[in-house]
C-alpha cells in the first residue's frame, strides 16, 4: 500500500516512532549483520580433544556401524545435543534408524565318494550370494573357463541343467582386458554363466588353500531384496579338485582339456542365516528465525571401522575429527542463537553412520529427508581434519585444507568459501581434489556426494590420505589439534555466511554424478 500525504500524516508518524521505540520493527540482517568472532572464538582446542579422546577412545571399539560400539557413540552425540538444547532431528527423535543385514554360515559341508571336506581348509563360499540347500548328484561337469557371452561361450555342446558345474578360477589370456575396454566386465560371470546354462552349484578350483581363520560372518549390506538370486559357488581347493577329475586336472589348468562329465557322488549342504540389524544417523535441529523454513546442513560420519579380533581401528582422524568438530559447530551455533543472535535459516547437524560401509547413513537421509531437499541451501560435509598429508608437495603443509566440491553445482560457492577464509582463518585452501581426473576420486568418496547427487551443493573439508589411514595407528595422539582448530572454524564462518545471507545459493551447475 501507498499511502499519500494528507492532515493524517503526522499521526502515522508518530505510530511508526512509537512501534521502533517498543521493539516492534525488526531490522533484517542485511542492515546489520552480527559479528561471528565471538562465537567462532568458542570452538576451542581443549574442547575438541577432549570429546575426540573420548569417542576415538577403547571404550567405542572403532564405531563400527550396526555395533554396540557404534550405538555408545550415538548415544554420546544425541547427549551433546540435547545438553546444548537442540531440538530431535527426526521429528521426535534424535536418531534416525535404517536396516542393516549381515549373514553367518551356521555349517557348511562337502562329501566326495565318502570324503568329507571341510569349509575353509578345503573350500569356501561367498556368504553374501549364498542361500541354505542341502542335495546330492552324480554327474559333474567341466566347462573350462566357465565364461558364455560374446567373445567366447565355454558352454557351447554342453549339457549341465541340474548338474553341477566345474571350472578354473582364471580367465583367458587378453578376457579380462577386453572386457575392461568395453566396460562389460563382470565379476560374477561364471555364476551367471552357469545360472544361465542351467546349473545348480558351480565349483570354482583355487589353489590358495587352506583358508584358516576366515570369519564365519559376511560383509553387511543394505540391500536385501535382490533381482537375482545366483547359484551357489563353492571356491575348492586342487585336492576336491583331483578327487573329481584325477590327472585330468594337470590338463585343465594348462588349458588343454576340452569339456568332460564326470561321475562322482557329491554331497553338499549349507546353512546360512541372516541376522536384521540396524544403524542410526544422529540428527541435531537448530531453528532459524525468518528464514527457518530453508536449512543448512553441516555432516560429518561418527563410524569407523570397528574391531578386528582383539586390534581396535580407533578412527581418530577418520572421521573423529568431523564428528567432533561437528560437536563444537553445534556449540558455538546454539551459543549464538542463546544470545540472541541464532542463524536466520535453520540448520541440520548430521552424525551419519555407514559412511565406512557405502555412504549408507547419508544415501538414506537424502532418500528420505526430514526437510526438502529443494530447501536445503548446502551441505558442508567434515570428513578427515586433523592431521597432515605427508604427500602435499606445494604451499603450506601446516596450515591448509582441501576444499573439494566448490566448483560444482553452484557458482556461490567458491568465492563464500574464499572470503570467509581470507576474513577469518587464513587457511591456505588447495583445490587438488577438485581436478575431474582425480585418481582417489575424493569427490565421490564422502558423504557430501550423497547430496551433491539430489543436487543440493555441497563443500568437502579434507586434510589428505596419511599412513595411517583406516588403520589402527588413528590414535588421538596424532592429531594436531591447533590445525584442526583452524580448519572447524572455517566450516563455522562458511556456514555463519550461507545460514544468514538472504539468499539461498544458487544451483546454477551442471550436477557431476558417477558410479562410486
Amino acid at each position: 500500500m501507498i499511502y499519500s500525504a494528507g492532515p493524517d500524516i503526522f499521526d502515522h508518524m508518530k505510530i511508526f516512532l512509537g512501534l521502533l521505540l517498543s521493539g516492534s520493527v525488526i531490522f533484517c540482517y542485511g542492515q546489520k549483520k552480527t559479528d561471528p568472532l565471538v562465537f567462532g572464538n568458542s570452538i576451542k582446542r581443549e574442547n575438541l580433544q577432549k570429546h575426540l579422546y573420548e569417542i576415538a577412545g577403547p571404550a567405542y571399539e572403532g564405531r563400527e556401524t550396526a555395533t554396540a560400539g557404534q550405538r555408545k557413540a550415538a548415544a554420546y552425540i544425541e547427549n551433546y545435543f540435547i545438553s546444548l538444547g537442540l531440538k530431535p532431528g527426526n521429528k521426535d527423535s534424535f536418531q534416525m534408524a535404517y536396516p542393516v543385514y549381515q549373514d553367518s554360515i551356521l555349517s557348511s559341508g562337502i562329501a566326495i565318494n565318502g570324503i568329507s571336506y571341510t569349509i575353509n581348509k578345503d573350500f569356501d563360499t561367498r556368504i553374501s550370494s549364498a542361500y541354505s540347500t542341502s542335495f546330492g548328484t552324480s554327474d559333474i561337469v567341466f566347462a573350462g573357463f566357465g565364461i558364455s557371452d560374446s567373445l567366447r561361450d565355454d558352454y557351447k555342446g554342453l549339457q549341465v541343467a541340474g548338474k553341477i558345474v566345474l571350472v578354473l578360477n582364471s580367465y583367458p589370456p587378453g578376457l579380462i582386458q577386453a572386457q575392461t575396454k568395453r566396460r562389460a566386465f563382470n565379476p560374477y560371470a561364471k555364476q551367471d554363466a552357469a545360472q544361465a546354462h542351467g546349473a545348480v552349484a558351480v565349483f570354482i578350483i583355487q589353489e590358495d588353500f587352506p583358508h584358516l581363520g576366515i570369519s564365519d560372518k559376511g560383509m553387511m549390506y543394505r540391500n536385501y531384496y535382490r533381482s537375482k538370486v545366483r547359484p551357489n559357488s563353492f571356491y575348492i581347493s586342487v585336492a576336491m579338485a583331483r578327487s573329481i577329475m584325477g590327472q585330468d586336472y594337470d590338463l585343465a589348468k594348462t588349458g588343454s582339456l576340452g569339456h568332460k562329465t564326470y561321475s562322482a557322488n557329491i554331497w553338499l549342504s549349507i546353512l546360512k542365516e541372516t541376522k536384521m540389524l540396524q544403524s542410526t544417523d544422529v540428527l541435531g535441529y537448530l531453528e532459524g528465525t525468518d528464514l527457518k523454513e530453508q536449512l543448512l546442513v553441516i555432516s560429518a560420519h561418527y563410524d569407523h571401522l570397528g574391531k578386528k579380533d582383539s586390534i581396535i581401528y580407533f578412527g581418530a582422524d577418520d572421521d573423529g575429527s568431523g564428528t567432533v568438530s561437528l560437536l563444537e559447530l553445534a556449540a558455538a551455533f546454539s551459543k549464538a542463537k542463546a544470545s540472541g543472535k541464532g542463524p536466520r535459516r535453520s540448520i541440520l547437524f548430521l552424525a551419519n553412520s555407514g559412511e565406512e560401509k557405502g555412504l549408507w547413513g547419508s544415501e538414506y537421509y537424502t532418500d528420505n529427508p526430514v526437510y526438502p531437499l529443494d530447501k536445503t541451501t548446502a551441505d558442508l560435509n567434515i570428513d578427515m581434519i586433523g592431521r597432515k598429508d605427508p604427500g602435499k608437495k606445494q604451499g603450506d603443509s601446516n596450515n591448509y585444507v582441501y576444499i573439494v566440491g566448490d566448483n560444482k553445482l553452484s557458482t556461490d560457492l567458491h568465492k563464500i568459501s574464499n572470503d570467509m577464509n581470507k576474513k577469518y582463518t587464513g587457511l591456505e585452501l588447495d583445490y587438488k581434489f577438485n581436478d575431474p581426473k582425480d585418481p582417489e576420486r575424493i569427490y565421490y568418496r564422502s558423504d557430501h556426494y550423497n547430496f551433491a547427487r539430489k543436487g543440493v551443493p555441497i563443500i568437502f573439508y579434507f586434510d589428505g590420505i596419511h599412513p595411517d589411514y583406516h588403520k589402527p595407528s588413528d590414535t588421538p595422539d596424532k592429531i594436531n589439534y591447533d590445525l584442526m582448530t583452524k580448519r572447524a572454524k572455517l566450516v563455522f564462518y562458511t556456514a555463519w555466511e550461507m545460514a544468514n545471507r538472504d539468499d539461498m545459493l544458487k544451483r546454477d551447475l551442471p550436477s557431476v554424478i558417477a558410479e562410486r
